[in-house]
C-alpha cells in the first residue's frame, strides 16, 4: 500500500475474523478498500489473547470460514476445540491464501471518525498522524477487545510482573516455581487456571463471584476423522444455520415438563460428559425462561461441582448463588475444578475479604497481605460497545456515538445507526453475531452489509442512513426479546454489566444482544433487503472525479 494514498471507497476497521472476511468480499467485488488494524498483525482476539489455555469453545470445524470449498479441503483442524496458536495460524493461512495482507495496514489505530455531510464521506484520524477519507466505514471491531482493569489502588506499585490476560506477553511467561495471583474467575480465568495449576509454584485465585462452567471434553482430530468432517461440511454448516446459536447443538424438541425427572437426569448426564456446549444449548428451552426448570438444572450442575471438588467448603464457594446455570454465556473448562484439589492452589473469596490494594510485593485484602511474583488480571472486557467507545465517532450534526449510546445502544438490525450514514457494523450490538457462534453470525452480517454496498453501487447511491423510526422499532424489539429470558436478571456482559466500567455497574439493562436466534434474525434481515431496504434513506450526491457506475458494473468506486 502506498503511504501517499489517503482516499478509499471503503475502510474496514479491524483485521480479526470479521475484518478478514469483509475485505475478502470487497476485494472480490473490485472495490477500492483497505483494512486498518491497531495491532502489529492480523488476528484480532487470536492475536492478542495468548494466555495459557486460550482456545475455541466452538467446535473448530464450525468456527472456520465457509466461503471457500478449497480452503475447507486444505485445512486440517488438529483438535475439536482449537488453541489460540493454531487459530492464529489459520487466520494467517486464510489471509495469505487469498492475498489479503496487501490490503491491510497495521499499527494503525483509528482515533476519530467524522462524517462529512457535504461530501458524503467519512474522515478518519489515524494514530500515525494521517487523515484518511472514504465513502463507507465497516467497523469490524471485536466484541471483547476493550480489556478492563479492576478499580484498585497501587497497580503501578507492584515490583513483579503483572498484566491483563488480553496482553499476555507474546514471548511467553516462565511460571515454574512462581507465586502467581489470578484476579477473576470468569471465562478467561477458568481456562487459564485449569492450564497453569500444575505448572506454577503457588497459585492464589481471587474470586469476586463464581461462574458456572462445564467440561470442554476436548480431544485430537485424526486424519481419518478430519476426512469425514470435510465430507460433511455442507451438512455441518446447514445444521449450524438452523440452530438459534449457530452451533451444532440444537435445543430439545421436548419441553422440560414433558419428560420425567429421571429422563432429565439421564439427558444431563449424557450432555455433561459430551464435548462442548451441549449441556447448555442442547438442553430444554425452558431452562432459559422458567425459574423452576433452571433451578433444577442448576442444582444438578452444583452436585457435579461437589463431586469434582474434594473440599466441601471450597466447592460451595465455586457454586454461584446469584444466577442460574446458563443464563449468561457458559465458560467451558478443562481441569478447572480439579485445580482446587491441588495443595498449591488457594481460593480467596473476595465477598468475605475484599481486595484493598496492590502493594509493592503483592495484594492486600481486608484480612492479610499476600506476596506474589506475578499478578494476572483476568478482569474481563467492556463488552460489545467498549471498542466503539474507544473511537471518537461523530455523525450528522457532529453527534457523538458515545453520547447517543450512553445509556444503551440503539441500532437498526445491529448493522446500521440512524444519523451515522454509511457506517456499517458487521460486529455491532443488537445483531445476532454477539449471541452466536461468531464466524457463522459474522458471515451473515458481512454478506448483508456487502449486498447493501452492491445495491448502492448498482444505483449510483452515495449515502445510506437508517430511518429514526426503523431504529426505534428494532431497538424496542431487541429489548422485548429479553422479557422472557432469565438473563435479564443476571450480572453479565449480556446485559451490559461490568463493575470495572463507569455506568455499567448496577442498574439499567443495556440491551446488547438479539435473543431471537440466528434463523429468525437472518430471515428478518434478508426480508429488509428483498423489499428494497425500505427502512433506509438513500441519496446520490456528487463526488469530484467520480462517475456513478452503470447497473452491474464492476467499477472500484461506488
Amino acid at each position: 500500500m502506498g503511504e501517499a494514498k489517503t482516499d478509499y471507497e471503503v475502510i474496514v476497521v479491524g483485521a480479526g475474523v470479521a475484518g478478514i472476511y469483509q475485505i475478502k468480499r470487497l476485494v472480490d467485488l473490485g472495490i477500492d478498500a483497505t483494512v486498518l488494524e491497531s495491532a502489529p498483525d492480523l488476528g484480532g482476539t487470536w492475536y492478542w489473547n495468548r494466555y495459557p489455555g486460550c482456545r475455541f469453545d466452538s467446535e473448530s470445524y464450525t468456527y472456520g470460514f465457509s466461503f471457500s470449498r478449497e480452503l475447507l479441503d486444505e485445512w486440517h483442524w488438529k483438535e475439536h476445540f482449537s488453541s489460540q496458536g493454531e487459530n492464529l495460524r489459520y487466520l494467517n493461512y486464510v489471509a495469505d491464501k487469498f492475498d489479503l495482507r496487501r490490503h491491510m495496514q497495521f499499527n494503525c489505530k483509528v482515533e476519530a471518525m467524522q462524517f462529512d455531510e457535504a461530501r458524503d464521506l467519512w474522515q478518519l484520524k489515524i494514530s500515525d498522524g494521517r487523515t484518511l477519507t472514504c465513502r463507507f466505514v465497516s467497523l469490524a471491531i471485536g466484541l471483547l477487545s476493550a480489556p478492563t482493569m479492576p478499580k484498585l489502588e497501587g497497580i503501578a506499585d507492584f515490583k513483579g510482573r503483572s498484566f491483563h490476560t488480553f496482553y499476555w506477553p507474546h514471548e511467553g511467561v516462565d511460571l515454574a516455581g512462581k507465586r502467581v495471583a489470578v484476579i477473576g474467575t470468569g471465562a478467561t480465568a477458568i481456562q487459564l487456571i485449569g492450564e497453569i495449576a500444575d505448572k506454577v509454584g503457588q497459585l492464589t485465585v481471587f474470586q469476586r463471584r463464581p461462574n458456572w462452567s462445564a467440561p470442554l471434553n476436548n480431544s485430537a482430530i485424526s486424519a481419518d476423522e478430519m476426512a469425514g468432517i470435510r465430507a460433511r461440511y455442507d451438512e455441518i454448516f446447514a445444521a449450524c444455520a438452523l440452530t438459534p446459536g449457530s452451533f451444532l447443538h440444537a435445543p430439545q424438541d421436548r419441553g422440560f415438563y414433558e419428560v420425567s425427572r429421571e429422563e432429565r437426569l439421564k439427558l444431563w448426564d449424557k450432555l455433561y460428559d459430551e464435548r462442548g456446549f451441549g449441556i447448555w444449548l442442547a438442553n430444554f428451552r425452558d431452562i432459559f425462561m422458567d425459574e423452576a426448570a433452571n433451578a433444577e438444572l442448576s442444582d444438578y450442575i452444583a452436585d457435579r461441582i461437589r463431586r469434582r471438588v474434594r473440599d466441601p467448603r471450597v466447592a460451595e464457594k465455586l457454586i454461584p448463588k446469584d444466577h442460574g446455570f446458563g443464563v449468561q454465556r457458559l465458560p467451558l473448562e478443562t481441569k478447572y475444578l480439579e485445580a482446587y484439589n491441588r495443595d498449591n492452589v488457594h481460593l480467596v473469596d473476595l465477598s468475605e475479604t475484599p481486595l484493598v490494594r496492590v502493594t509493592g510485593n503483592g495484594l492486600r485484602t481486608t484480612e492479610r497481605d499476600y506476596e506474589f511474583d506475578i499478578i494476572v488480571y483476568a478482569t474481563g472486557f467492556d463488552a460489545i460497545t467498549g471498542a466503539f467507545d474507544l473511537i471518537d465517532i461523530r455523525g450528522v450534526g457532529g453527534e457523538r456515538l458515545a453520547a447517543k449510546w450512553k445509556d444503551a445502544p440503539s441500532t437498526f438490525l445491529g448493522l446500521l445507526i440512524h444519523g451515522f450514514p454509511n457506517l456499517l457494523m458487521p460486529t455491532g450490538p443488537q445483531s445476532a453475531s454477539a449471541s452466536t457462534n461468531f464466524p457463522r453470525g459474522i458471515e451473515n452480517n458481512v454478506n448483508w452489509c456487502t449486498d447493501l454496498l452492491q445495491y448502492m453501487r448498482d444505483r449510483g447511491y452515495t449515502r445510506a442512513d437508517a430511518s429514526r423510526e426503523a431504529e426505534a422499532r428494532w431497538t424496542a424489539y431487541v429489548a422485548k426479546t429479553y422479557e422472557i429470558m432469565l438473563m435479564r436478571k443476571a450480572k453479565s456482559w449480556f446485559t451490559g454489566y461490568n463493575s470495572n466500567v463507569a455506568g455499567h455497574e448496577e442498574g439499567t439493562i443495556r440491551y446488547f444482544l438479539y435473543n431471537g436466534g440466528t434463523p429468525k434474525f437472518r430471515a428478518i434481515a434478508n426480508d429488509v433487503a428483498e423489499k428494497g431496504y425500505q427502512e433506509i434513506a438513500f441519496s446520490a450526491g456528487e463526488r469530484v472525479g467520480v462517475q456513478a457506475p452503470a447497473a452491474g458494473a464492476s467499477a472500484a468506486r461506488l
